[in-house]
């Protein structure tokens, strides 16, 4: 039984200290950036902009694409102009910044002996930095970045940790695997709380039992995270999904996360197939956007509707030939997939109180409700979040 380990990074992994961290990191890229914008600015644009990405919701835009827009538009200075000097800041000056942390003692011993174990392990941090700034920090903290599977950065993630889609979406860029997960970390309103939320068991360091939202299936040191995950059945830690609040994470989480892995995708491998009953990637692709256009949103219309409504649940198997999806353009159905599932999100957003429990009578399953349904939708995706994920890795072994 594989356990997944998602660890955070700051005062969990290295001693950060934010309230002297954040202002050192301000002041040094304010100086740095002075030739080329004034220091009050900078810093009025630099907060703005991270409070949307803070607030963002759009599955279709990154947390770099949220913030720079809004950056360069309150600077006034286009993009290009600041490339050069912002690589040149994260590359030789953030990182005199390291004398303001700290390694925790503990930290790599932990991560060697997970590492023996076979567990997965990423990096639950932030997506507030650049891929730079975490890798730097990950240094700091006595690691090699390439060491880990996933590192959450701006670059490749659509939610800060405050929402449960972060949580969703972190897993899903791991292929969202079946077994055991844990959340590691310090913070009870970004590492317990919306990880619980999604059905994760977390284990809160160094918490303060004030702080402690009650919801936390291990407490303690990071020291002591070795024996208390040495003396627990990893069967207890499976995660639950079925929850309303789980259930819309995932559901928002799909187009991002479908967004990160098939963004590196060259045209020419969006149609590879492994073998005849194997599936591309373009048709994972289509088969989810007509899907949720022609079945989960007449679904959900009927039972918004009415109570006990009739489910139907059309054949799908033959769309594929029929539809030709092995020369649709993928990017293109990713996009109307991802349009799609904004309007589904509407619904559900929308949709009362009282809607959640309404019973229905579904084609295959039997006697639902509103809950149960949005549940089998949120499955569907993970299912083929699995099969994206695992044509990715046969491509990058030249397998397809």
């Amino acid at each position: 039984m594989t356990l997944t380990l998602l660890l955070d990074l700051d005062d969990t992994l290295l001693n950060t200290n934010t309230e002297t961290f954040i202002p050192a990191y301000f002041q040094a890229l304010s100086e740095h950036l002075a030739p080329y914008v004034a220091p009050a600015l900078l810093l009025s644009s630099l907060l703005a902009a991270t409070r949307l990405m803070l607030d963002s919701e759009d599955p279709s835009r990154t947390l770099q694409q949220v913030f720079e827009e809004d950056f360069y538009r309150r600077l006034g200075i286009p993009k290009s102009d600041l490339i050069e000097p912002l690589e040149n800041f994260y590359d030789h000056i953030f990182p005199r910044l390291q004398s303001k942390t700290t390694p925790r003692p503990e930290a790599v011993p932990l991560i060697e002996w997970a590492f023996a174990q076979g567990y997965r392990i990423a990096i639950a941090t932030d997506p507030l930095f650049p891929r730079k700034a975490t890798h730097h920090r990950l240094r700091w903290a006595g690691f090699d970045p390439a060491q880990f599977e996933l590192i959450s950065t701006f670059e490749t993630f659509h939610f800060t940790k405050t929402h449960t889609a972060y949580y969703a979406e972190l897993l899903g860029q791991l292929g969202w695997h079946d077994g055991p997960i844990l959340m590691v970390g310090n913070d009870a309103e970004r590492d317990l709380i919306p990880a619980s939320r999604l059905g994760l068991k977390t284990y809160f360091v160094d918490g303060n039992p004030a702080s402690s939202p009650g919801l936390e299936a291990g407490r303690g040191k990071l020291a002591d995270l070795r024996p208390w995950l040495e003396s627990t059945d990893l069967a207890t830690l499976e995660p639950s999904f079925k929850s309303r609040e789980a259930v819309l994470a995932i559901l928002q989480s799909t187009p991002a996360v479908l967004h990160t892995l098939t963004c590196p995708l060259p045209s020419d491998q969006w149609s590879l197939e492994r073998a005849p009953d194997d599936w591309a990637m373009n048709e994972v692709i289509c088969h989810l956007r007509d899907t949720e256009r022609e079945i989960h949103q007449i679904q959900l219309k009927r039972m918004l509707e009415r109570e006990d409504a009739f489910i139907p649940r059309p054949n799908t198997a033959v769309w594929a030939s029929e539809r030709d999806y092995l020369h649709v353009n993928g990017p293109a159905a990713l996009s109307e997939f991802t349009a799609a599932r904004r309007a589904t999100l509407e619904m559900l957003t929308a949709a009362a109180e009282t809607v959640w429990s309404r019973r229905a009578r579904h084609a295959i399953f039997g006697p639902t409700n509103f809950l149960e349904v949005c549940g089998f939708m949120a499955d569907h995706d993970r299912m083929h979040i699995q099969q994206a994920w695992e044509i990715l890795k046969n491509l990058q072994k030249g397998r397809v």
